[in-house]
């Protein structure tokens, strides 16, 4: 789309220099050193941003460090805690129809999901005894106004600062992929976190205790990765239609804050009920709620996904583009 334009260049019918007048580009030593200043206080403030997140990040990082370099069998289970998420991330990845995002981008994204996770943790732990001081309604504020829109907020901004500045990220759809694999990045550090931290507590053997931190946090981490893709999606619309990118970004923030919050309101509620009200275990009704939960909210990105590769092969073909007839619906192009 382009930009607006001054009335005086829209008028001009001799293309007169209108430098200074109506455009600009740097010309003078003046316009060069403005540009340089720009640009050192922009890669400035974002390499202040990254140092922070690093430092953070391995201050949070030092206990499971710790425990691994004691325990080495640990390492397994940080692993295994990601396998549910890394398998939908990949599937996401899979049904991109379009073309493979460079695997840099993709490692970059997460690595960025991992450091930018840290502000969230700190929101987080800053801002939960506020709200948990409120009668009642507190923890549900507090899941609703800070933690869906917080971590998603950072999760997006993975993929905004880097991969969505690239000429590769050339789809609505890579969006979706590349927010997938920030979820992915967030469940990681997550999960490794939380694992730590429940085995140093634990009063029960390192491998007791591990197993079963890590079967909760591998069934916790697909969430991140489909609430995440969801808000890339809309993060993808809006790099394609930059006259509505601001609500088309709130959108995709408010939808994935919203259904992070209700998981968050809900899982602890639900499975308790259906447990008193029904001959099973507490812990079966929870991994049956978190698996009906996540198949509702990735049902409503799954639609999503096959709308665009069904347009996207319909304009294909309409333009006789060639296409491979042995593909299937999920079947990636040839590239």
């Amino acid at each position: 789309m382009q930009g607006r334009r001054d009335p005086v260049e829209q008028a001009d019918e001799h293309s007169r220099d209108l430098y200074d007048v109506s455009t600009w580009e740097p010309r003078s030593a003046l316009d060069r050193l403005a540009c340089s200043v720009y640009n050192g206080i922009s890669y400035g403030l974002q390499t202040i941003v990254l140092a922070v997140a690093f430092v953070i990040t391995l201050a949070l990082l030092a206990q499971p460090a710790v425990l691994v370099f004691e325990e080495p069998s640990l390492a397994v289970f940080f692993g295994l805690s990601v396998v549910p998420a890394a398998l939908l991330a990949a599937f996401i990845w899979y049904s991109d129809i379009t073309t493979n995002e460079p695997l840099g981008l993709l490692v970059a994204t997460f690595i960025l999901a991992v450091l930018f996770a840290t502000f969230a943790a700190v929101v987080n732990s800053t801002m939960g005894p506020s709200f948990q001081a409120i009668p009642v309604v507190g923890t549900i504020l507090f899941f609703y106004l800070i933690v869906g829109p917080v971590e998603e907020a950072v999760k997006l901004l993975a993929v905004r600062v880097f991969a969505y500045r690239s000429d590769t990220f050339d789809a609505v759809i890579d969006g979706a992929v590349y927010g997938a694999v920030a979820g992915l990045g967030f469940a990681a550090i997550e999960n490794a976190i939380y694992i730590a931290g429940t085995v140093a507590q634990a009063g029960v053997g390192t491998v007791t205790a591990a197993t079963g931190i890590a079967t909760v946090r591998a069934l916790v981490g697909p969430g991140h990765v489909i609430y995440s893709a969801i808000a890339g999606y809309y993060l993808g619309l809006a790099k394609f239609n930059p006259q509505h990118a601001g609500p088309l970004v709130v959108k995709g923030l408010l939808v994935a804050a919203f259904v992070h919050g209700t998981y968050n309101v809900t899982v602890g509620i639900v499975p308790e009920v259906v447990a008193s009200a029904y001959p099973i275990s507490f812990g079966l009704a929870f991994v049956s709620y978190v698996i009906l939960f996540d198949l509702a909210v990735g049902y409503y990105l799954y639609r999503k996904i096959v709308r665009y590769r069904r347009t996207y092969r319909a304009v294909r073909d309409e333009t006789s583009v060639p296409a491979n007839p042995g593909r299937t619906e999920f079947e990636p192009p040839q590239r």
